[in-house]
């Protein structure tokens, strides 16, 4: 059965037909997308963030509020604490663990969790995961849903947890960020496309690729000049903004302007650095 027939499932958690969302019409004239229902759960914390007169503030009570509710708090400073009968504990899972497995490698344990918390909400197939994706039989794809379906992260609601993020960082992006746009000018360095599928070629530089469904970018260009040789530029719509490195007080992957963007088809510019 080949599987890049498609872009994804038929049905997903935002209310945007998965094959519109997932194309290069759909960027540049996008639509605001919602996770189905996190608002409406969640009233209190956007009260509270309504409050806030800076990102820096926002951010801060975001983080305070996730720490309180999943009870991760202990798991950000990675040791193994003894229980009183001296067993050992179990840290819960929590976004913040993911983001730093991403920032470590985006195709190990975490990143099979993250794509599949896209492809569970966006209804986006991945099409890398170690491998290049193409058949739901071939080895990048056992390798995927075994990884994504992990009982090692799949605990203390973490797709819930993705879902918050999500939000907030939308909520964040329209109020401090960006307010009034649209898109942002974002780069992703690379030495090959091996993860990225030409869909079509329309000038010397500029092509249509279809992104994995959840990919790094950065807003700094020289830095995406560390990754690669051509650096592939791109307008990317705010609402496929599913993280941005300045969202939070604490977190992995403030190095590097880092943003992770979910997938599709986006016209790009491709120049060697």
């Amino acid at each position: 059965m080949e599987f890049l027939s498609g872009v994804g499932h038929s049905t997903n958690l935002v209310g945007v037909p998965t094959p519109l969302l997932a194309s290069a019409v759909f960027n540049d004239h996008p639509r605001a997308l919602r996770i189905s229902g996190v608002r409406e759960m969640n009233k209190n914390l956007f009260e509270m963030l309504s409050l806030a007169e800076s990102l820096e503030e926002a951010g801060g009570a975001f983080y305070s509020y996730m720490m309180a509710m999943f009870g991760i708090d202990p798991e950000q400073h990675e040791k193994e604490r003894a229980g009183q009968n001296g067993s050992v504990r179990r840290y819960r899972s929590s976004f913040l663990r993911l983001l730093k497995g991403w920032g470590y490698d985006s195709n190990g344990p975490e990143g099979a969790v993250l794509k599949g918390w896209v492809e569970s909400r966006f209804g986006l197939f991945p099409t890398y995961h170690k491998q290049a994706i193409k058949r739901v039989s071939d080895s990048g794809w056992t390798a995927y849903v075994e990884e994504k379906m992990s009982s090692r992260f799949h605990n203390n609601a973490i797709h819930t947890q993705l879902d918050m993020l999500y939000e907030f960082c939308q909520w964040a992006l329209a109020r401090f960020v960006a307010p009034e746009q649209t898109h942002l000018q974002l780069y992703r360095g690379t030495n090959s496309f091996d993860e990225h599928q030409i869909v079509e070629a329309l000038g010397r530089h500029s092509v249509v690729i279809r992104m994995n469904n959840l990919a790094s970018f950065t807003s700094d260009r020289d830095i995406a000049g560390c990754f690669g040789d051509t650096i592939i530029s791109a307008q990317v719509p705010l609402v496929k903004v599913a993280f941005f490195n300045t969202a939070l007080p604490v977190h992995p992957l403030k190095g590097e302007g880092e943003f992770l963007v979910i997938g599709g088809d986006y016209r790009v510019d491709a120049h060697y650095f």
